[in-house]
């Protein structure tokens, strides 16, 4: 049995290309460049039949290591908590009030990207302190 390499996680978003954008800002992650004989990624979409016009995006980590990211346009906005989420790992290692300011300051550079912060989960006696906020589409995702 082979095991699987590479993975790819999907947002449904109501703007693909905007979502994606973001999440390249928050992770340091890039849009790889357009198909080739296009000059930009609107060059290639205007080719598309209208209704797939802006319909997907992806971004990546430039390194090659972290999961691709796909957006997908879908016509229902979010309604629920998200069931799977991402955590971005900005606290690592770190434990009380060093945590929390490395924390918060992640959370004010999102929060100037468009981010919502909901609420701060403090430590306790099973988990450090996180920080649970939601992108420009209300997808929630933590400051871990």
């Amino acid at each position: 049995m082979s095991s699987i390499r590479q993975v790819q996680v999907t947002f449904d978003c109501a703007e693909p290309e905007r979502v994606a954008r973001f999440w390249c800002e928050v992770l340091g992650y890039v849009v790889p460049p357009p198909p080739e004989g296009f000059a930009t990624w609107g060059d290639f979409h205007r080719t598309l039949p209208p209704e797939r016009q802006g319909a997907g995006f992806v971004c990546g980590d430039p390194s090659g290591v972290g999961p691709r990211l796909y957006f997908q346009r879908v016509p229902e906005g979010k309604v629920v908590k998200n069931r799977v989420h991402l955590d971005v790992r900005v606290g690592t290692g770190l434990v009380g009030e060093e945590r929390l300011a490395a924390l918060e300051a992640e959370c004010a550079r999102l929060s100037a990207l468009g981010a919502t912060r909901v609420r701060v989960l403090l430590a306790d006696e099973y988990d450090e302190s996180c920080i649970v906020m939601q992108d420009i589409e209300g997808n929630e995702f933590c400051l871990d």
